[in-house]
């Protein structure tokens, strides 16, 4: 197949989904909204930036920005470059949809794959060529981007209205899709938004993780309470002074290194920075117990890896979040806003060795059957060529 996909050329989440087409010799372009340097093998490659994201400089991961970054040239906090984004980014958008619709002319590619729609599938809808546009809602498109701003609503609709097949990572976001103007006869997709785990580099330990330790691998992200997960650290460590604390892509975080001053516990957080994939599932084997204060997401792709290599999840009670976890029985789900509520179960998830035990058995089963990456992928590779009507004895191509 021909596949453009239209992404941040930055992101793991995208890089992991486009490498499975690229590795086994599809035809693949990327028009990536950031300035990036992805390594695979691409058949072609632009950089399409949209919302003032080519005043980014290139990186590896968006997790591995600081929280304080440049927008227009200043710098400013991450909630207010958010902002910032929010107002004035879909304003740019009919402009950079030019530049996409160039690069769509010259590849004419079978499928357009559009990942996250602020403000990857925002672009593709106002570039819109007649050729099959799918687009992947990510955590928050939703729930905290699309109801910001007038303009952001007016786009998600937008985007949702032309868009020809869904792609999601809950069956939440299926439902809230169509609230915003997909149509529901349309075709949808639900698998991991990297497209699963892989569980030859994600596995648990050969023995269950007794020593207090715990994980934070969410980073800082706007819609992630940081704040409140450093608060309940002092209180877990009242119940349980042996507890540590392992915050990954947070090395050097000026707000993490003044929480951690004010509250006192320098000695019981280490703060990490981002790593590749295997080093990654490594630290996760270290932990007993994974955390995700989130008060807006899908279904976090760290929190399915960390499930994967044994961590019991201690994660906000958020409906795409039931999807994957029963409360009491294979993690445990509070109010990500009140520090003593997230401590009270944090200390619950390291005193209780058969809940965690249970966890770790129900978890490993609920990847092998819902995220394990090959069988993710396959279904993926299936939903394109119902989309493109491709057939590797038939197939019906665009016209070079």
């Amino acid at each position: 197949m021909r596949i453009l996909f239209v992404a941040d050329g930055r992101s793991p989440i995208a890089i992991n989904w486009i490498r499975y087409f690229a590795e086994r010799g599809d035809e693949v372009y990327l028009a990536s909204t950031f300035a990036s340097h992805p390594e695979m093998n691409l058949k072609g490659f632009d950089i399409t930036p949209v919302a003032f994201s080519g005043t980014k400089q290139p990186s590896t991961s968006p997790a591995s920005r600081p929280a304080s970054s440049r927008t227009l040239g200043l710098p400013v906090p991450r909630r207010v470059r958010t902002a910032i984004r929010h107002y004035l980014g879909p304003v740019t958008i009919t402009r950079s949809a030019k530049k996409l619709r160039s690069v769509i002319e010259r590849v004419r590619p079978e499928l357009i794959h559009a990942m996250r729609i602020p403000y990857e599938g925002m672009l593709a809808a106002d570039a819109y060529a007649g050729i099959p546009l799918l687009v992947s809602v990510w955590g928050n498109d939703f729930t905290l981007h699309a109801p910001s701003t007038r303009l952001m609503g007016h786009y998600t609709r937008w985007t949702m209205q032309v868009a020809d097949a869904l792609h999601a990572d809950c069956q939440r976001d299926i439902r809230l899709a169509q609230e915003w103007g997909f149509a529901a006869k349309r075709p949808t997709l639900v698998t991991p938004g990297n497209g699963g785990v892989r569980t030859d580099i994600f596995f648990p330990p050969e023995k269950l993780v007794e020593a207090p330790v715990v994980i934070n691998p969410r980073g800082f992200r706007a819609y992630v309470r940081n704040d409140i997960f450093f608060k309940s650290i002092p209180l877990v460590l009242k119940e349980i002074p042996g507890a540590r604390f392992l915050c990954t892509s947070m090395a050097g975080e000026s707000q993490a290194l003044q929480w951690i001053k004010e509250l006192g516990i320098g000695h019981a957080v280490e703060l990490l920075p981002p790593m590749p994939y295997a080093q990654m599932a490594d630290v996760y084997r270290r932990a007993a117990v994974l955390v995700s204060p989130s008060v807006h997401d899908g279904t976090p792709n760290t929190l399915l890896e960390g499930m994967a290599c044994g961590c019991f999840p201690v994660a906000g009670d958020l409906e795409s979040i039931r999807e994957w976890i029963t409360d009491g029985e294979n993690g445990l789900l509070t109010d990500a806003t009140v520090p003593p509520r997230l401590a009270e179960s944090i200390v619950m998830a390291l005193k209780s060795k058969d809940l965690r035990e249970q966890a770790a058995g129900l978890n490993a089963k609920r990847i092998e059957e819902g995220a394990e990456y090959q069988a993710c992928m396959k279904k993926a590779d299936n939903f394109y060529k119902n989309l493109t009507g491709f057939h590797p004895s038939n197939p019906l191509r665009v016209a070079s």
